[in-house]
């Protein structure tokens, strides 16, 4: 018998799947905004999330994840619908995470190419095709890097920048943003405001990913909502308090989507005089980002395979390998997101092609969490007519809220998302809305297509 994933190791991959650094700087660019936001966004998406995911896990043990969730409350059409959402918003979320660990390398080595689109663009591709290869290793291999990586290169590093941060208020140095009571609460009538929350929003992403794995996990009636639970306290503290500590220190409109990390902590061990610690900190911080990519690059696949086996995806694509990895699905991710690398050469700056892919991704994903969200409802109230409710508080009417809660926070993120921020170089409102717009028409349309051609031929499932 394999062994299976313990707590522990489910813990790490949970918070590596959803926590990272590299979300800092597109929340600290909102300033003091923030808080307020990323409070909203847990109670408004991640908490209603992560309970929901917990009920649906324990409900159903032999297939879990999006689609078998979804195609038990809707049916096979719809559960393609929103696998396919999940997994073409990872193919555009990709580039974003790859540019970070990019431009983290690059203000180590060679920060004079930070912020050229042509080298971040050759070392994006490169390392995805090495974690590419990585993953055919299987779950079991992956999962245990993956938490390893969570462990080094994301807890020690956003403990350490959150513990510089607090430093830096107790000896009383200024601060880049106010942090008054008047202040905490946005002026809702400011656009930039609201923009805040597609990138809050965007740092929550994912917690439901490991669900598709509750086979691999030890004991997963048990384990993994209690992984869920403490994982998302772990999220929502780290995130606010590591973006709160760059927002102190570096002005929004200085601070760099790709390397505002590194330079934050050079801002701080410089001025405590601890420079040694700069490329250290740097390393850390590639290893903990490596790690993050793990779960996302084979969940969605994974999950996307459960769509297999009710013919949406043809047979050649189906091949595992000896480890039980989707080979060629995993290909053709590489070979996707190779093309999609491209936007960094259609933008006016680096930054403005990272919130480009980080808003359609998230707008993407926010789809299939609509669905999601409405599946959860009703296989809960239909559960509930047969035992209680185990993690939702609150019986039906915890149900309902929850949902109405998740769904508030989707709505109003998809609304938001179609509006790009002031501070950033977007060459032109009109120019920017049409890249956008095409680019979510075009990566809907094949999922869509897909289903409708199904459903035409089995009219009667």
């Amino acid at each position: 018998m394999v062994k299976k994933i313990s707590l522990f190791t489910l813990i790490l991959f949970i918070i590596g799947s959803v926590d990272s650094i590299r979300n800092l700087p597109t929340t600290a660019i909102f300033g003091s905004d923030l808080i307020f936001f990323l409070l909203a966004s847990a109670l408004l998406f991640l908490i209603p999330c992560a309970l929901l995911c917990a009920e649906l896990a324990t409900m159903h043990q032999e297939q879990s994840g999006v689609y078998a969730w979804i195609k038990q409350a809707f049916g096979s059409q719809y559960a393609m619908i929103a696998i396919w959402l999940q997994w073409i918003n990872t193919m555009i979320w990709f580039p974003t995470i790859l540019s970070f660990i990019a431009g983290v390398a690059l203000h180590l080595m060679a920060p004079q190419f930070a912020n050229n689109p042509y080298v971040l663009m050759s070392i994006v591709v490169t390392v995805f095709w090495l974690l590419t290869f990585l993953n055919l290793r299987g779950i079991r291999i992956s999962s245990r890097f993956a938490a390893i990586c969570a462990l080094l290169g994301m807890a020690i590093p956003l403990g350490f920048i959150i513990f510089l941060g607090f430093l830096w208020v107790y000896e009383g140095h200024p601060l880049m943003i106010h942090v008054s009571p008047r202040h905490l609460i946005p002026h809702f009538s400011e656009q930039n405001s609201w923009i805040s929350l597609t990138a809050i929003m965007a740092s929550f992403l994912g917690i439901e990913l490991t669900a598709v794995h509750l086979k691999d996990i030890k004991n997963p009636e048990k384990t993994f909502p209690k992984a869920m639970l403490l994982a998302t306290i772990f999220i929502v503290f780290t995130m606010l308090a590591g973006a709160f500590s760059i927002a102190i220190v570096i002005p929004p409109q200085q601070l760099s989507l790709i390397d505002g990390v590194m330079e934050t902590f050079t801002y701080y061990l410089q001025n405590y005089h601890f420079t040694f610690l700069i490329p250290l900190m740097g390393a850390m911080i590639l290893i903990g980002s490596v790690g993050s990519l793990i779960n996302w690059m084979v969940s969605p696949a994974k999950g996307l395979l459960q769509a297999a086996e009710d013919g949406f995806i043809p047979h050649y694509l189906q091949f595992l390998n000896g480890a039980g990895v989707p080979t060629r699905l995993l290909f053709l991710q590489g070979i996707l997101v190779t093309f999609i690398c491209s936007a960094f050469l259609f933008m006016p700056s680096v930054n403005a092609s990272y919130w480009l892919l980080t808003d359609l991704s998230t707008q993407l994903y926010m789809l299939m969490y609509l669905i999601l969200f409405a599946a959860a409802l009703m296989l809960g109230l239909s559960m509930i007519k047969t035992r209680p409710l185990l993690f939702v508080p609150g019986g039906k009417v915890g149900l309902w809220l929850l949902t109405l809660f998740g769904m508030m926070g989707v709505c109003l993120t998809l609304v938001v998302g179609f509006i790009p921020p002031k501070v950033l170089d977007i060459g032109g409102i009109f120019r920017y809305e049409v890249i956008f717009g095409v680019g979510m028409v075009l990566m809907i349309l094949p999922g869509a297509f897909i289903a409708y051609y199904w459903k035409s031929k089995h009219p009667f499932l």
